[in-house]
C-alpha cells in the first residue's frame, strides 16, 4: 500500500528545518497557511483573542506555541494540549571555530545533546542557523540561513590506520570537521585578504569588544553566510550555526513503508501535532467546543530544557494564565457545559481550575523494536513500524502515562480508528525520559507520553514508518476534536 500523502509532506517539512529556527519558521507558515494569526507575548491579548480564533507565537524563534480558542469558551475551562520539541542532536560551531592542522583548514565545533557521534563521520555536512545581521537602520536583525552544499567533512581515520574493534572517537581531539586546504585558501584570498587586513587597520579608532568575525572564524565561511544572506560581510554581526547533512530526507523500503530521514526525533511530533491542530481547527467542532485546543513545540529538550525557550521555562504557564481568564462569547455565556467561573471574583481561580481539567500529550518519538537486537526489548513491549503510535509507561515517571490517560487515549484512537502500542523498557535497562514529567509536574496537569516508533534515535540518519505520520495526525486531531466531550468522563480526583 502507498503512504499516505502526509509523509511526503513530512519529509517536505524536515528538508526545509535543518535547526529548531527552521523548524518554527516552517511551521509558523503552515499555520498561517490554515487561518492562524500571529501574537506576541509582550502585547495584551485580552481584546485581540476571540472564541473560535487562531493564533501563535514564538519565543526565541525557536519555541512555538498555537492554539485555536472554541467557540463556546469560557474562563476556567480546559485546555487540550500536545507538547513536542524542535531540536535534535547536532554539532554546533564553536564562538572561535578557526582551526588549522597539517595543511588542512578546520572547523571548531561543540557536541550538542547525546547524539550517535560516530554517525557524522564521512557525511557531506554543511550549515545552517540564524544569523544576526545589522541593517541599514542600525538594527539587528535574525536571518536563517541555510547552505544547500556541502562544504564540511568529518573524515574517518583508514581501517589500515585504527584496528581496535570499537569506533568511539574523542569529541574533542577527533570530532574537528575539515572545510578546505590551507594552500587553496592562500591561493584564493591573495590580493584581497591584504586588502581586508588594511582596512581593518585603518578602522583601528572604532572600538571592538570581540575579536572581529574573519578573525574567530575562517574568513570564506563569512563570505558564504554573507553571500546566502545577500548581505555585506561587514554587516555579519554574530551567528549560531549547526552543521547538518545535506542529504535529504526520503521515502525507502521495498514498498516505500519506511522514512530514511535526519531529525526524526523530534521533528516527525511537532509535524504531527502542527497537522493534527490545523485539521482540528478546520472542522465544525471548534465551533461548538468549550474547550481551547493547543500545541507547544520547545527548544532545548535534548538539553535537559532549562532555557528561557525550553519546556523547564515558563512559557506554558504563562500562556495557559493568560488564556485561562480569557471571556468567552455571549453564547458561552449560557452554556452550563463547564460552569466554573461566573463573576469578576472568581477569575482568581481560573487559572488553577483550567489546570485541575487540561490535559497533555507529550509527544516525543519511541523506540522501535530493532530485528538484529531484539533481546534488548523487554519481550512482551516490542513496537512495530507502521502499526500505531506508542504509548510509553514507566513505573519510575520517566514517563507520566498512568490508567485514566491510557483509557482516554484509547477512546480518542478509536474514534479516530487508528491503532496503539504499548512500550516499557527491560528492567536491566535505563529508561530516557522528556518533557512529560517536568511539565505534568510544574503544573500539575494529568498527561501521558507517547511517540511514533522509530530505528536509530539519535543517529544523524534515523527511520521511522511512513504510515505512522497518517497515523499520529489522525490520532492527535481526534484528541483535539473530543477532548471537551471526553474530558468530564475520566475525571479521577
Amino acid at each position: 500500500m502507498a503512504p499516505p500523502k502526509s509523509a511526503s509532506d513530512f519529509i517536505d517539512f524536515v528538508n526545509a528545518s535543518p535547526t529548531p529556527y527552521h523548524a518554527v519558521a516552517t511551521a509558523s507558515g503552515l499555520l498561517e497557511k490554515a487561518g492562524f494569526s500571529n501574537i506576541k507575548e509582550r502585547d495584551n491579548w485580552s481584546s485581540a483573542l476571540k472564541p473560535g480564533g487562531k493564533y501563535y507565537l514564538t519565543r526565541n524563534g525557536s519555541t512555538i506555541v498555537a492554539f485555536a480558542i472554541g467557540g463556546k469558551w469560557r474562563p476556567g475551562n480546559p485546555i487540550s494540549m500536545i507538547g513536542a520539541h524542535t531540536d535534535s542532536p547536532t554539532l554546533r560551531i564553536k564562538p572561535v571555530s578557526k582551526k588549522s592542522a597539517a595543511g588542512f583548514l578546520q572547523v571548531g565545533v561543540e557536541t550538542y545533546g547525546g547524539g550517535i557521534w560516530h554517525s557524522w563521520f564521512d557525511r557531506d555536512l554543511s550549515v545552517s542557523g540564524r544569523v544576526l545581521v545589522k541593517d541599514e537602520e542600525g538594527n539587528f536583525v535574525q536571518k536563517l540561513v541555510k547552505v544547500d552544499r556541502p562544504i564540511i567533512r568529518i573524515p574517518t581515520l583508514a581501517i589500515h590506520l585504527h584496528r581496535e574493534p570499537n569506533f568511539n572517537p574523542n569529541k574533542e581531539t577527533e570530532l574537528f570537521p575539515i572545510a578546505g586546504l590551507v594552500a587553496a585558501e592562500l591561493n584564493r584570498t591573495g590580493e584581497a585578504k591584504d586588502k581586508e587586513e588594511n582596512k581593518e587597520s585603518g578602522d583601528s579608532g572604532d572600538y571592538q569588544p570581540l575579536r572581529a568575525l574573519t578573525e574567530r572564524h575562517h574568513s570564506y565561511l563569512i563570505e558564504i553566510l554573507a553571500d546566502e544572506l545577500d548581505v555585506d560581510i561587514e554587516d555579519v554581526v554574530d551567528f549560531e550555526l549547526v552543521l547538518y547533512d545535506t542529504q535529504k530526507s526520503t521515502l525507502g523500503g521495498l514498498n516505500e513503508e519506511f522514512i530514511f530521514s535526519a531529525r526524526l526525533d523530534n521533528l516527525n511530533m511537532t509535524y504531527c501535532s502542527v497537522e493534527g491542530l490545523i485539521r482540528s481547527s478546520a472542522s465544525s467542532s471548534l465551533a461548538s467546543d468549550s474547550t481551547i485546543r493547543l500545541i507547544a513545540c520547545f527548544d532545548h529538550e535534548e538539553v535537559g530544557s532549562t532555557s528561557a525557550q525550553g519546556a523547564d521555562s515558563n512559557i506554558l504557564p504563562a500562556v495557559i494564565r493568560r488564556l485561562s481568564v480569557l471571556p468567552g462569547s455571549s453564547a458561552a455565556r449560557s452554556d452550563s457545559s463547564y460552569d466554573h467561573v461566573s463573576s469578576d471574583n472568581e477569575l482568581s481561580t481560573a487559572f488553577e481550575q483550567t489546570l485541575s481539567t487540561s490535559f497533555l500529550v507529550s509527544a516525543d518519538m519511541a523506540h522501535s523494536v530493532h530485528p538484529n537486537y531484539a533481546a534488548k526489548y523487554e519481550s512482551n513491549h516490542q513496537p512495530e513500524m507502521n502499526k500505531g503510535t506508542v504509548i510509553k509507561v514507566n513505573a519510575n515517571q520517566r514517563y507520566t502515562t498512568n490508567s485514566p490517560g491510557i483509557v482516554l487515549l484509547q477512546e480518542v484512537a478509536r474514534r479516530a480508528n487508528v491503532p496503539l502500542q504499548l512500550f516499557v523498557v527491560r528492567n536491566d535497562s535505563p529508561c530516557g525520559s522528556t518533557i512529560g514529567p517536568m511539565l505534568s509536574a510544574k503544573m500539575g496537569v494529568r498527561s501521558l507520553d507517547l511517540g511514533n516508533p522509530q530505528l536509530s534515535m539519535h543517529s544523524i540518519r534515523e527511520t521511522g514508518g511512513s504510515h505512522d505520520v497518517e497515523h499520529a495526525i489522525k490520532l492527535f486531531e481526534s484528541f483535539f476534536n473530543s477532548f471537551g466531550e471526553l474530558e468530564p468522563k475520566f475525571l479521577v480526583d
